[in-house]
């Protein structure tokens, strides 16, 4: 009883609910709960987009982008030469090299010439712009002349021979035109497209050919028969000689024979 009138006693009752109701209050404060982790995000590898592959090198398509070759192209078409150059820029390592006659060049050819070729005739025009392997403006020195087109090797027909100075300069001649060598219209390393002020007009299109040999005349049928049956071999007339022995030999055993015949009878 003593201890219930002790001050500190008597202050401190009042307190106690208070403090006891406040430690887990001022417990939970200081201690929140964690907050939850957030699932990890599944990450996705991305892939690169495939890179285009380049077109293939279509003749027509250059000649169009240059501008100024409408006939060339209209030729490169009609024979088909288009086809053939662009499946060979596929299928070859060597290249090709075009030497391209723009519009101005076809244009001072004489009137009508074009029309007065035939289909085979324009297909070698087209060829022997053409040569077989790539060359640059700096290799021309190398080329041995005359130079073979892939219009053929003939050297008096579709020769063609080219000089250049380092470059600087190439000309070309084929005995009925001679031509300088323009500006590049296009080059890849495959195929160099050269710009020439000039038809390159083979001699093959002005020189005469050599008439065709004239066929052997045919013998006459009956003649050769008559030949035939009147020809006769040593053989056989030996073998005719000895018929005729036999021949005469057997009449006269029969002429004996029947004298023998008489005179017994």
């Amino acid at each position: 009883m003593v201890m219930m009138n002790h001050p500190l006693f008597s202050i401190t009752l009042p307190l106690l609910p208070l403090l006891l109701f406040s430690h887990p209050i001022i417990s939970l404060a200081q201690s929140p709960a964690a907050a939850p982790t957030a699932p990890a995000k599944a990450t996705t590898a991305i892939t690169p987009a495939p890179v285009p592959s380049s077109p293939p090198t279509d003749i027509i398509r250059i000649l169009k982008k240059a501008g100024g070759f409408t006939t060339l192209i209209r030729l490169l078409q009609a024979t088909q030469v288009s086809n053939q150059i662009n499946s060979q820029l596929l299928t070859t390592n060597g290249g090709l090299t075009l030497f391209a006659p723009n519009d101005n060049a076809f244009s001072s050819l004489k009137p009508g010439f074009l029309n007065s070729l035939n289909d085979q005739q324009k297909n070698e025009l087209i060829q022997f712009h053409l040569l077989p392997t790539f060359v640059s403006v700096s290799n021309f020195d190398t080329l041995s002349n005359p130079v073979r087109t892939q219009a053929g090797e003939n050297p008096d027909r579709l020769a063609l021979n080219i000089t250049s100075s380092g470059g600087n300069q190439v000309n070309m001649t084929t005995g009925i035109v001679n031509v300088t060598l323009g500006g590049t219209v296009y080059t890849d390393h495959q195929l160099a497209v050269y710009q020439v002020d000039k038809v390159l007009l083979p001699r093959d299109f002005f020189v005469a050919k050599p008439p065709a040999p004239a066929p052997a005349p045919e013998k006459p049928k009956g003649s050769k028969k008559k030949s035939a049956d009147s020809t006769g071999t040593p053989a056989d007339d030996a073998e005719s000689a000895a018929i005729s022995v036999k021949q005469q030999h057997a009449i006269w055993v029969a002429v004996a024979a029947f004298s023998v015949a008489a005179v017994l009878w």
